[in-house]
């Protein structure tokens, strides 16, 4: 993590990077697939629709850092169908999102830097479903004032 930051263990961040592993080419085959369908298809209906029904919330978590990861470091590839995905995750609540896979989110979406404009949709959702006060111990950072940035 960058200076200012909150430091994450290794082990945690490694965690995160072994889960999304997992994910991945199922997500990666379900995005490719999307991109040469139907745009106006109902999510549900979508490879990545299915897959993310398929999965239990803690795989849901994964998928989603996976694409978040996947968007705000690749933001001038052709990205609809990510951050479609991005958003859907983003929409759904009760997942469960833990203090730790917040915070690597929002690292994420500094190191992407202003172009990608779409790096905060998931931070921000998934920050709504913490506790209250349970990022409130850093509220700046290299980028600023993150603080106002995840509350929109």
């Amino acid at each position: 993590m960058r200076s200012g930051r909150v430091r994450l263990d290794r082990t945690v961040v490694q965690g995160f990077y072994d889960r999304m592993r997992l994910v991945a080419p199922a997500a990666y085959g379900a995005i490719e697939r999307d991109r040469a369908d139907d745009p106006g298809r109902a999510f549900p209906e979508t490879a990545c629709g299915r897959l993310a029904g398929s999965l239990d919330a803690a795989g849901l978590r994964a998928l989603g850092m996976w694409a978040h990861h996947w968007c705000v470091r690749f933001y001038d590839d052709d990205t609809r169908v990510g951050l479609r995905l991005v958003r859907e995750i983003a929409g759904r609540t009760g997942l469960g999102w833990t203090v730790d896979e917040v915070r690597w989110m929002l690292d994420e979406s500094y190191a992407a830097g202003a172009a990608a404009a779409h790096r905060f949709v998931l931070p921000r959702a998934a920050a709504a479903e913490l506790p209250a006060g349970a990022l409130s111990e850093r509220r700046d950072g290299p980028a600023g004032d993150w603080w106002r940035q995840l509350a929109g």
